[in-house]
C-alpha cells in the first residue's frame, strides 16, 4: 500500500515514516497542504494520513480537495487530544477515521490495516461486477452493501480454486447467481457448466440423470445417455437443492467425488471426471447430518469452501439498487414516493430478492400512475407490523412460510407445478410443506 503523510512537524513526519516503512508500507511525506495536494496529484496514493493543523491551509481544506481529485482515496485525520467536534466534522467530510495526538502507533497500525482490508475487498468487488458486467449472467448480483461487498471478494478468491464450494442462503437469495458467477470468474469458465436441481428429479431416476446409462440398462433406456457428470466434463457441477438429496443417492455421489469416476447404469467400464462441485441449499446441512438426514463425510466434502448468501432484510441499502435494477430489466419508467419506499425498506422480505422481483412486476402490472405510493404495494407489505408483534422467531418464520405458500398457490390458481416454480422449490417439497402446514385447496 501507498501512503501519503503530510505533516508540518518534521520530527513527528519522520517518526511516523520510518515507523510505516518499517512494517513493510511505501510512504511519501510532505510539509503542508499545499507540497501534500500536489504529491497526492502526482502518484497513486491509497491512503492519506493528514494533520488537522498545518500553516498554509488545515486538514478540512486538504481533505476536500484529496476528495474531489479522487473520491475513492482513503483518508486518516490526525487531530488534537479532545476534539470531538473537529473528529465529527472530517467524518463528515469524508474521512474513513481520525487518530488524536499523541499518537498511538499500534493504534494507528490496526487502523492501517482495517483500511487495508476495506480496500482489497472492494477492489477484488470491483473485478467481480466488472466481470459481471462484460459476462453473459442472466441476472446480475446487484447491491454495494458492506455485506455483499465481503461476499463479492469470497467469491472473487474461491473461483480461482479448484476445491468443492458449498453455497447457503435462503430462498430467493441468488444461490444460482453466484454459482454460475464462480465459474465465470474460474479457469473453468470456457468449460460446460451443468445444473442438477437435487429435489426436481425423482428418487428412482436420479441415478441415471447424474452418471448416465447404457441403452437397454432399464425399462425404457432405448438409447444411451450421458449424465451430468460427464456433461459436465472439465467445467462445474451445480447441484442445488443439495439437502434435498436421499442417503442412498448420497453415498453414491460421495464415491463419484471421492474416486473422481463414474459407471454409466448397465456399463461395466467407470469413466474419470474432473468437474468442480458446487452444492446449494437451504437448508441447515450440519443440523441435518446431527440428525442423521445427511452424510457427515459428504458434508465436508462438500464444503471445503463455504459461502453464505445474506438475506435482503440485512442488507436493505440494496434495495434501492435492486429497484432500478428490475425497473430497467422490465422497461418501466415507474418511481415509488417516500412513503413508498419507507415501507419497502420496513419490510423483511422473507422471500428476498425473488420476492422484491415479483412485487415489482406486481406493481408493474397493476399500476395506474407512474409515480407508486403506499397503497400500491402489495397487502403483505402495508401491514407489516415488524418482528417484535409477531412473536417468536420460529412461529414468524412458520406463519411467512405459510403465507408465502398461499400466496403463491392462489395466484397460480392452486396449480402446484406453477407454485413451486415461483417459490423457487421443488414440487415434492412445496407438497411436503402444503402438508406439514395443513394447506388444502378450498371447495
Amino acid at each position: 500500500m501507498k501512503i501519503l503523510l503530510i505533516e508540518d512537524e518534521e520530527m513527528q513526519r519522520t517518526m511516523l515514516c520510518g515507523f510505516l516503512e518499517k512494517q513493510g508500507y511505501q510512504v511519501l511525506t510532505a510539509a503542508n497542504g499545499t507540497e501534500g495536494l500536489s504529491v497526492f496529484n502526482r502518484n497513486a496514493v491509497e491512503l492519506v494520513l493528514l494533520d488537522h493543523r498545518m500553516p498554509d491551509m488545515n486538514g478540512d481544506e486538504v481533505l476536500a480537495r484529496i476528495k474531489k481529485i479522487n473520491p475513492l482515496a482513503r483518508a486518516i485525520m490526525i487531530t488534537a487530544f479532545g476534539a470531538v467536534d473537529t473528529a465529527v466534522r472530517v467524518m463528515k467530510l469524508g474521512a474513513d477515521d481520525f487518530l488524536e495526538k499523541p499518537i498511538d502507533l499500534e493504534k494507528l497500525l490496526g487502523k492501517i490495516k482495517m483500511l487495508e482490508e476495506k480496500i482489497l475487498v472492494t477492489n477484488e468487488a470491483g473485478n467481480v461486477n466488472e466481470t459481471i458486467n462484460i459476462g453473459e449472467l442472466p441476472v446480475r448480483l446487484v447491491g454495494d452493501s458492506p455485506a455483499m461487498r465481503n461476499l463479492l471478494s469470497l467469491v472473487f478468491r474461491v473461483a480461482a480454486t479448484p476445491w468443492s464450494v458449498l453455497v447457503r442462503g435462503e430462498t430467493g437469495t441468488g444461490k444460482e447467481l453466484v454459482a454460475r458467477l464462480i465459474h465465470l470468474l474460474s479457469p473453468r469458465k470456457d468449460q460446460p457448466f451443468v445444473e442438477l436441481n437435487c429435489a426436481a428429479v425423482p428418487e428412482n431416476l436420479f441415478e441415471s440423470e447424474l452418471f448416465g446409462h447404457e441403452k437397454g440398462a432399464f425399462t425404457g433406456a432405448e438409447a444411451r445417455r450421458r449424465g451430468k457428470f460427464e456433461l459436465a466434463a472439465s467445467g462445474s457441477l451445480f447441484l442445488d437443492e443439495i439437502g434435498e438429496l436421499q442417503l442412498p443417492m448420497q453415498a453414491k455421489l460421495l464415491r463419484a467425488i471421492q474416486e473422481k469416476n463414474i459407471t454409466r447404469l448397465g456399463a461395466e467400464q467407470s469413466i474419470q471426471v474432473e468437474a468442480r462441485i458446487i452444492a446449494a441449499t437451504n437448508r441447515d446441512l450440519k443440523a441435518m447430518v446431527s440428525q442423521g438426514e445427511f452424510r457427515e463425510d459428504l458434508f465436508f466434502r462438500l464444503k471445503v469452501i463455504e459461502l453464505e448468501i445474506p438475506p435482503l432484510r440485512e442488507r436493505k441499502k440494496d434495495i434501492p439498487a435492486l429497484l432500478a435494477f428490475f425497473l430497467k430489466k422490465f422497461d418501466s419508467k415507474i418511481t415509488f414516493d417516500q412513503q413508498a419506499m419507507t415501507l419497502l425498506g420496513r419490510y423483511d422480505f422473507p422471500g428476498n430478492v425473488r420476492e422484491l422481483e415479483h412485487i415489482i412486476q406486481q406493481v408493474i402490472t397493476l399500476s395506474r400512475t407512474p409515480v407508486i405510493s403506499a397503497e400500491d404495494l402489495p397487502p403483505q407489505i402495508r401491514e407489516f407490523q415488524g418482528r417484535e408483534k409477531i412473536g417468536i422467531l420460529g412461529e414468524r418464520m412458520a406463519a411467512m412460510e405459510r403465507r408465502m405458500i398461499i400466496d403463491a398457490l392462489e395466484q397460480n390458481n392452486w396449480v402446484q407445478t406453477r407454485a413451486a416454480e415461483n417459490l423457487g422449490i421443488s414440487e415434492r417439497v412445496l407438497r411436503y410443506k402444503m402438508d406439514k402446514n395443513g394447506i388444502k385447496k378450498k371447495g
